[in-house]
């Protein structure tokens, strides 16, 4: 395969520029940061196994081994963490990526520009798996004005996806009539499924993105 040089994937809009809204928040490493992180994880964690709507803020404190007013000295309410769940879901995935992708050569092919891609979402998705679960199991869930102020988060991430496959349709590494947004949407539903069904020891999870890249790319049929 000819290989071509590709741009720096870069955006319009800043990613870390959307996540700095002004959240009222302890200092990093206080005692005080530590217990709502560790609140964060728990919320997470019950988020991904009961759901946004079956969680009350009692559960979180219970599982905490906390009244529940303390946890209200840590978060407003159900929503705000449910929010800063969702931001860091994505947030952690969308670094591996980014940092990953920095990191392979100008002249790599697109093959294994995919492979990357695909590879940094999958491990950042089970590495993060509390996080990243409650985000993709619970969108639906989501009350809409939650949604709205996570959904730029969300939106750059795609955004990312997109101008990488619009490069390689320019290049012609894509087949010119195909759908891209359709094909980004098939290729991450693959690996957020994986949240399912990947059991850890059994394969590296870089083969198996290979195997999907390969068959993104060279379909099914033996011909």
């Amino acid at each position: 395969m000819k290989h071509r040089t590709y741009a720096s994937l870069t955006l319009s809009v800043n990613f870390f520029a959307v996540l700095q809204r002004p959240v009222d928040k302890p200092q990093p490493g206080s005692k005080s940061q530590n217990s709502r992180n560790e609140l964060l994880d728990i919320a997470a964690k019950l988020f991904m196994e009961k759901g946004y709507t079956a969680t009350t803020m009692r559960d979180i404190a219970a599982a905490a081994n906390m009244k529940a007013a303390s946890v209200y000295y840590h978060f407003d309410s159900k929503e705000q963490m449910l929010q800063e769940v969702l931001d860091k879901g994505i947030t952690k995935i969308f670094e591996t990526t980014q940092r990953n992708m920095r990191q392979l050569s100008e002249t790599a092919s697109f093959q294994e520009r995919l492979e990357l891609l695909l590879t940094s979402h999958m491990e950042a998705l089970l590495k993060y798996g509390a996080y990243t679960s409650a985000n993709v199991r619970n969108y639906g869930q989501v009350p809409a004005h939650v949604r709205d102020v996570h959904l730029p988060i969300r939106n750059q991430y795609d955004a990312y996806w997109m101008q990488f496959l619009e490069e390689a349709q320019a290049n012609g590494d894509i087949r010119p009539d195909i759908h891209l947004t359709s094909l980004r949407l098939m290729l991450i539903g693959a690996m957020n499924w994986s949240l399912e069904w990947y059991e850890p020891g059994h394969k590296p999870i870089r083969d198996i993105c290979r195997e999907f890249a390969d068959v993104a790319l060279q379909g099914m049929s033996p011909s």
